[in-house]
Order: C-alpha cells, then sequence, then structure tokens
C-alpha cells in the first residue's frame, strides 16, 4: 500500500481542526515573519503536538507554502468569482470587494496580517517560492484586476487613485491588527467602520457633483 503524504493526513482532519491549525500558522507567520516563527507556538496554538505539526506538512517551508496557496484559493473563490465588475463606480466597487473579502476570511482573522507580511518577506528559504506562487496565482493577489471599467474621472485633478485604494487597504489591515487574535471577524462592525471611511473619502477626492453615496 502506497504510503500517504504529510498534506494528506492533514486534510483528512475534520475542519474545526484544519481551521485551528491554519489560524495559529497565520498569526505566527503573519505576526513574525518566516524566520522568526515557531513551529511549537503554531502547535501550542492549534492545540497539538509539534511532531503533528511536522506529520501534517513534512516540514516548517511546507506548511508556510500551504498557507499561501490556501490565501490564494480563499479570495479567488470568494471575490474574483464573486465580483460584479459592471460597477464602475470606485467605491462603490472597493466597498465590494472588502466585504466579498471579509466573507471569504471570515473564520481566518490572521489572514490578512500573514499576506501583508508575505509580499514583504525576504528570507531566502521561501523568497523564491513566493514569488512563483504570486506570478501563477497573480489574479488572487494582484489587485489591479479588480478595478478594470473604473470610471477614474469622477476623482478630483490632481488626485491619484492607487495612492486611495493603498490608503483604504493600510486602514483594513491596520484594523485587522487590532482584532482580537482567534476571534471569528465581526464583518458588520467592519463594514459599518469601513462605510464612513469610504463617505470620508469620497467626499474629499471626488468631485461635487459626484460625491453621491454608498
Amino acid at each position: 500500500m502506497q504510503k500517504a503524504k504529510p498534506l494528506e493526513h492533514f486534510l483528512h482532519l475534520a475542519s474545526e481542526k484544519q481551521q485551528n491549525i491554519i489560524n495559529a500558522a497565520l498569526y505566527a507567520f503573519g505576526k513574525n515573519g518566516y524566520k522568526k516563527a515557531s513551529v511549537a507556538d503554531i502547535a501550542a496554538g492549534a492545540g497539538i503536538s509539534k511532531a503533528m505539526i511536522f506529520h501534517y506538512f513534512g516540514c516548517k517551508k511546507e506548511l508556510y507554502l500551504y498557507l499561501i496557496h490556501f490565501c490564494a484559493d480563499a479570495i479567488a473563490s470568494g471575490v474574483i468569482k464573486e465580483l460584479d465588475t459592471s460597477e464602475t463606480d470606485f467605491f462603490k466597487r472597493i466597498r465590494a470587494i472588502s466585504e466579498l473579502k471579509l466573507k471569504a476570511i471570515s473564520n481566518y482573522p490572521d489572514m490578512m496580517i500573514f499576506m501583508e507580511s508575505m509580499f514583504f518577506e525576504a528570507d531566502p528559504e521561501v523568497e523564491p517560492e513566493i514569488k512563483k506562487i504570486m506570478s501563477v496565482s497573480k489574479l488572487s493577489f494582484n489587485i489591479q484586476p479588480y478595478f478594470e471599467g473604473i470610471d477614474f474621472s469622477r476623482f478630483k485633478e490632481g488626485v491619484n487613485p492607487e495612492l486611495v485604494t493603498r490608503l483604504l487597504l493600510y486602514y483594513t489591515t491596520g484594523r485587522m491588527n487590532e482584532m482580537p487574535h482567534g476571534k471569528s471577524l465581526d464583518i458588520v462592525l467592519l463594514m459599518r467602520e469601513f462605510d464612513e471611511c469610504i463617505e470620508l473619502f469620497r467626499k474629499n477626492f471626488y468631485r461635487r457633483a459626484d460625491e453621491g453615496s454608498i
């Protein structure tokens, strides 16, 4: 009988146990980076032994790479496939993207923190693999396709929509950092706060005739 590969053992776990391990790993890598993240801390956070992490993934590197694929798949299925690209208003589109993303990762509150850390990860053990995965999964990690067809003419002269996008992304990432570790995301609360932020941006960056409302 052929011996099962390490990941197969993990994929046969109950979904709740998988979720616990993924969340513990997202938090450890997101907070500490690849090199400083401890397998022992991940195991403790998941409520399992360190040996079981190696049993499920083989090594620390494979766990890290699995998380990248997991994040890409979550975003692809939860955002890209569901996004209504017929909406041309920048702020309505970015609101829809944010809500879909929050729903997609609602059970993984540290996913955005992990992804932010991943973009700046420079450890030679994983950096080449990160670039390779991102090149294949560019629709998931690259925000540019989300904004195809947007009517940028509504912005005031001199306003850079890309900078506005980055400011909103920094806000959401920072807000996610403030959420309690290990708790499911309060989507209603986060979207209410995000709506207030969007309205502030709309009133300041859109031409007066195009201010409207979300």
